[in-house]
């Protein structure tokens, strides 16, 4: 089944979320980010939370909570601050998505709170690709979405592979919970 099937039929159900970890383009997503260990992935997906950070910051230059809540994951990340303090600016990030008028915005928040939980637990990665291509979907409508959703797959595949190989070259500090695994 081509992914874009499978898109347009959550469409059709009219489901908010249009992929999901078992969507055929994430496939290969998925089983690359099960085989990292933590660090290489919260890396990944703290990295490309940036790009939705960035967007979100064009559009609402005076709400800067998923900047926060990517700035409180790196600290989490790196010892520098507890859980509970993290956790605050991450429900901050999704409750932005309710305030939100269009779903592509909603979805992008959706996105980078994910990528920020992806410190507590591994398993919250896939749903940084998960909203963010929702949100290109939205974004661009089902018959112009093709080439940007895949695009940004190989995007995910690309950046997982380089801190994959790089992760011994990171400058920044790690908690000792994150030293686990």
């Amino acid at each position: 089944m081509d992914w874009l099937d499978d898109v347009n039929a959550k469409i059709k159900r009219k489901n908010q979320i249009l992929f999901s970890q078992e969507s055929p383009i994430l496939q290969e997503l998925s089983e690359l980010v099960e085989a990292q260990n933590r660090r290489t992935v919260v890396l990944w997906a703290l990295d490309l939370s940036g790009d939705c950070v960035k967007e979100l910051l064009e559009k609402y230059p005076m709400d800067d909570r998923p900047l926060r809540a990517l700035e409180e994951a790196k600290r989490w990340a790196a010892g520098e601050i507890k859980m509970p303090t993290a956790k605050r600016a991450i429900l901050n990030c999704h409750s932005m998505a309710k305030e939100m008028d269009l779903p592509e915005d909603e979805a992008l928040c959706h996105a980078v709170g994910q990528a920020c939980s992806t410190v507590h637990t591994k398993r919250h990665a896939m749903g940084l690709p998960i909203y963010e291509l929702t949100a290109i979907v939205k974004k661009y409508g089902i018959e112009n979405c093709r080439e940007p959703v895949e695009k940004r797959c190989a995007q995910y595949i690309d950046k997982l592979i380089y801190w994959r190989d790089n992760l011994s070259e990171y400058k920044g500090t790690w908690a000792k919970f994150m030293m686990k695994e």
